[in-house]
């Protein structure tokens, strides 16, 4: 990303990927963020944030409207594996303000080959445009596989409804890539 200028610059910090990644030798799909927000890093897992409703798409994909939404890490660890879901983000480091996926700059990509060589993903799916962008830019020639971009989770996509977000990753092929 470019540098920017002084004003867009200045409040941003460099930050650390701190949560791993979920997956194991059953995962067959893999979803990326861009970067955890601020919540989640606060939380220590991925979309902490109470108004994202990457949880709340997933339960809906897994066991219809219903479906009970996991609600601690424990229970959200358990429940991509138990599905096949591994998840993690494109982004390792970078300086950031906040949890704005504008402000990202001096990207370092993870090192998704450690998820690719120990499970059999199938599909690579992108929560949202930044996380694709991200991906094209950096890492899908490393990993040779085209990811597939969903709209994203984000309290910031607010304009997209529970049920219009359900219905995009479900015709996106997400519901009909996991275990269950």
């Amino acid at each position: 990303m470019s540098s920017g200028t002084k004003r867009e610059t200045e409040d941003l910090m460099p930050v650390r990927h701190e949560i791993a990644p979920v997956y194991d030798g059953h995962s067959g799909i893999l979803i990326l963020g861009s970067f955890p927000s601020v919540k989640s890093r606060e939380a220590g897992f991925f979309y902490g944030h109470p108004q994202n409703r990457f949880w709340k798409v997933l339960a809906a994909l897994c066991g219809g409207e219903e479906a009970p939404v996991p609600e601690t890490i424990e229970e959200k660890r358990a429940f991509l594996l138990t599905y096949g879901i591994a998840v993690w983000d494109v982004i390792a480091s970078c300086e950031i303000r906040g949890s704005s996926d504008q402000s990202i700059r001096n990207v370092v990509p993870n090192d998704l080959s450690p998820i690719l060589e120990a499970a059999d993903i199938r599909q690579i799916f992108c929560n949202g445009g930044t996380s694709y962008r991200l991906y094209e830019k950096y890492l899908r020639k490393k990993t040779g596989r085209e990811a597939v971009k969903l709209a994203s989770t984000s309290p910031a996509n607010a304009a997209c409804s529970l049920e219009k977000l359900v219905r995009i990753w479900r015709e996106a092929g997400v519901a009909g890539r996991m275990r269950g």
